[in-house]
């Protein structure tokens, strides 16, 4: 069975290695001439097609949590690390699993068909391009695999006055580093990750301040939390079973922990999970030494300057970025489900399209999770594959069409109604989704039972990727090793200098100096 990966990112890589774990032949295809898709940096911006990292991001999520299930990151790489060492991460992965055999670099899909005869065989007709010479040709598909992400399309805003600004406007799309930008007047429309990691470092450089506007305000969260834990491995299945109103209480009392959004100007009505998470280390100290300045929506431009919602306004602004998101859209599917209404396509697990006579094309990494990209990803796949050669079945239309409406149900219920959020999906929760599908979710009832101890690590400890490769097809060696060492692979990256240990004595000390005050505290206040 012959499949056709559209894209050689993290999503086209895990395709291409489960076609292979499931006996299927794949054939990836890749507009550039390397891997790594969005973590491939670029300085070329002349291609809207291609989504790039800023050459400054560093990732949001820590390397345990945004491992391949069946690869870890090397214990010796940081555990938020640069753009430029997930791409390496992603070349290993691709070289230990000899997956680039497997790509037609600079080669893009233009066309992807239904045969004429697809009720019954399901195949496709693609239409390739090669980037060098230009030459198209077709060839024919058992099966698609679209893996072109979501950050190709700019979503560009109108406001009024728009057209007769004088100075520059940008999307973050383009946005690659803050040089050239040098002693001028920026103000950055949009509070997402890229918006805000625009602003702090761009207000390094800007004349005296950055304006920073927002519509609604965000929950901003750092990385790291008490004791300079990566936030995320605090998130396991224990929390994660918690009504989402005690949730978003946590959460909430955790950002105002690091400084109070209200004083700040960020608070929004909203609450903490009802929209994707900002995440930066660096806002909060930008706006208090006012380089970074917090503004309401845009009203209107004008030739020079902007006045917002407030009534307030900034003249003599030379350069504004969009920082505003992207639009789904899929150029090259020429099917019906293929069209987006306000930003909206209707698939099945964010996957599959229920109306399809055969089950043979699905979408990859078409959402927002709260968390890592590349374990999702990689489950999505492992589910694919196996409905492509026949042994996973999908459930009949009727019940995919239901489960697709109670998704969006539960979507415009707890979430802003943004364009942002209608792909919007919970880690833990998906990720099992997925997994009882295949058949790879944990037993944990048994587990509590043979190995309360492991049950433990597992329920109450980090919520880690390897837990899918413990039973069920597919299953790893290295799986509980993974997840029993996890915090040496932690630790390991920041334990560069030996520190000297406490003198015993010392430390009783302090234990008999804080019980002293303890007795002395209880007699004078009782």
């Amino acid at each position: 069975m012959r499949v056709a990966i559209i894209g050689c990112g993290c999503s086209g890589m895990a395709s291409i290695k489960c076609c292979i774990d499931e006996g299927l032949e794949p054939v990836c295809f890749e507009k550039t001439s390397d891997v790594g898709g969005l973590w491939n940096y670029r300085e070329d911006i002349a291609s809207t097609e291609l989504g790039c990292v800023f050459k400054s991001t560093v990732i949001n999520t820590s390397k345990e949590v945004m491992s391949f299930s069946d690869f870890p990151c090397p214990k010796e790489f940081p555990n938020y690390m640069h753009n430029t060492l997930v791409n390496k991460y992603l070349k290993m992965y691709a070289e230990r699993f000899d997956l680039v055999k497997y790509v037609k670099f600079n080669t893009s899909i233009t066309a992807v068909q239904k045969t004429e005869d697809f009720a019954s065989s399901g195949q496709w007709n693609v239409t390739i391009k090669d980037e060098k010479t230009g030459k198209v040709r077709e060839e024919i598909f058992d099966a698609v695999m679209v893996c072109t992400g979501h950050h190709a399309k700019p979503h560009l805003p109108r406001f009024p006055g728009m057209d007769n600004f004088k100075g520059k406007i940008i999307h973050t799309h383009y946005y690659r580093k803050p040089f050239g930008y040098e002693n001028k007047r920026i103000v950055v429309i949009g509070i997402g990750n890229s918006g805000v990691d625009a602003s702090v470092e761009l207000g390094r450089f800007a004349s005296q301040v950055l304006f920073l506007s927002t519509r609604r305000g965000s929950w901003v969260l750092t990385r790291l939390t008490h004791y300079g834990v990566p936030r995320d491995l605090k998130r396991n299945r224990f929390i994660s079973s918690f009504p989402l109103w005690l949730r978003n209480r946590l959460m909430e009392n955790s950002c105002d922990y690091v400084f109070d959004h209200k004083a700040f100007g960020l608070k929004p009505a909203h609450r903490a999970l009802s929209a994707h998470p900002t995440v930066n280390d660096e806002l909060p100290i930008r706006i208090t030494s006012g380089s970074v300045i917090i503004k309401p929506n845009v009203k209107r431009f004008t030739e020079t300057g902007i006045e917002f919602e407030d009534g307030s306004f900034e003249d003599k602004i030379d350069v504004v970025v969009l920082a505003t998101g992207y639009d789904i859209a899929f150029p090259f599917l020429y099917e019906s489900f293929a069209k987006v209404e306000g930003n909206k396509i209707s698939l099945y697990k964010h996957i599959f399209y229920p109306d399809m006579e055969k089950p043979t094309l699905a979408v990859i990494g078409l959402l927002q999770p709260w968390g890592a990209a590349n374990p999702v990803v990689e489950i999505q796949c492992r589910w694919v594959t196996r409905v492509f050669n026949g042994k996973v079945k999908l459930p009949d239309r009727e019940t995919m069409w239901r489960a697709i409406k109670r998704k969006q149900a539960s979507v415009n219920k707890r979430y802003v109604q943004t364009q942002r959020h209608t792909i919007q999906e919970d880690y833990i929760g998906y990720m099992d989704e997925v997994a009882v599908e295949i058949g790879v979710k944990p037993n944990f009832f048994r587990m509590f039972w043979r190995d309360p101890k492991f049950w433990y690590t597992n329920v109450m400890g980090v919520h880690l990727p390897y837990q899918y490769r413990l039973e069920g097809p597919g299953t790893w060696k290295g799986a509980r090793e993974a997840i029993e060492t996890v915090w040496e692979r932690v630790h390991a990256p920041t334990q560069t200098r030996k520190v000297p240990s406490e003198d015993p004595e010392v430390a009783m000390k302090y234990v008999v100096l804080a019980l002293f005050v303890s007795v002395l505290a209880f007699i004078f206040y009782m």
